[in-house]
């Protein structure tokens, strides 16, 4: 028996409503546009985003509206030093009606989890949501749980405070597929901020944004998606650009080949985004630093003369030969 596919008009629509969120969160969300297709991208590849920026930028709201738009559910935990695992993940409850213990689901139970301030919390519950992000269900007791689908983990952490916090290791960097950096806006947007606050423009009241996509959109994107072509030569080319990075001298970690595999999904995602049905190497360029940048670690010697991953990325992508 063979499953039916997406015809090109279900594609055709389901990249037209994910592409129309950037028009939809601009109602509460000024800009972003980057960090916007980012997410989105995250979506079709059933991948987890790192959002890093200072506080102020609108993380939480960007996130909050996405969901608004796409009809998911969404949770949002403040990740604190006190937080438990079984605050994220839910944890067996003794129900003294029944005389029994009942699994009472933590926040994880969702579409889109948002992990506010993910470096606040200790290692143990670090890893319980990785692993929930990693394995997509939930352990207790010896009882696998399955978590939703769509299930995105969107966490946030602030690069310039350091005490207090417990960095994540590289190992669970790299459970990310994407790490987008959320700038601060620039002159003309943020006078539009504040144009905004002042005719009465509340954060925490979305009514106004309405659903443009939903699951089913998704699932026919992520089904074109996989149909998009990619020629050897590309591929040879996203494995250059990784060893690239192992033999660079300013890197004392570069890109696994779990890091190669993310770059190609994400390459594959941005194209049919793009509307084609195929991966050019600009895909790759385009795709690079997000996917990229988190999996890579600088020297300490580098780290003193300036360098930046991006900066690193930049130069090896520069090197690498294209394909033609």
């Amino acid at each position: 028996m063979t499953h039916p596919t997406t015809s090109p008009t279900d594609a055709d629509g389901a990249r037209n409503a994910l592409l129309a969120l950037r028009s939809e969160i601009a109602k509460a969300v000024v800009g972003q546009d980057a960090v916007i297709s980012g997410l989105v991208i995250a979506l079709l590849c059933r991948g987890h985003v790192l959002l890093e920026g200072v506080p102020g930028v609108a993380k939480t709201l960007l996130v909050r509206t996405l969901a608004a738009a796409l009809q998911l559910d969404f949770k949002r935990v403040q990740f604190t030093p006190d937080l438990m695992p079984g605050d994220v993940t839910g944890s067996l409850v003794y129900d003294a009606r029944t005389a029994e213990f009942e699994f009472r689901a933590g926040p994880v139970f969702t579409n889109l989890l948002l992990a506010d301030e993910i470096n606040r919390t200790p290692p143990k519950t670090q890893a319980a949501l990785l692993e929930a992000m990693e394995e997509r269900q939930v352990t207790v007791d010896g009882d696998a749980r399955a978590l939703p689908d769509p299930f995105i983990v969107a966490a946030t952490q602030n690069p310039i405070e350091y005490e207090g916090t417990y960095q994540l290791p590289e190992a669970q960097l790299d459970r990310f597929l994407l790490k987008l950096n959320v700038p601060l806006p620039p002159r003309d947007q943020e006078i539009a901020i504040l144009s905004r606050h002042a005719r009465g423009f509340d954060p925490r009241n979305l009514s106004d944004i309405r659903p443009v996509a939903g699951p089913a959109e998704l699932a026919a994107g992520r089904e074109a998606v996989s149909r998009v072509l990619v020629a050897d030569e590309v591929m040879g080319y996203i494995v250059d650009v990784a060893g690239a990075t192992r033999a660079s001298p300013a890197l004392q970690l570069g890109v696994s080949p779990r890091g190669a595999t993310a770059l190609l999904a994400t390459a594959r995602s941005w194209a049919w985004l793009s509307g084609r049905n195929y991966v050019a190497p600009d895909d790759v360029k385009a795709m690079a630093r997000p996917t990229l940048r988190h999996r890579i670690a600088l020297r300490p010697e580098a780290e003193l003369e300036g360098a930046t991953p991006d900066g690193v990325l930049d130069g090896i992508l520069s090197a690498v030969p294209v394909p033609r």
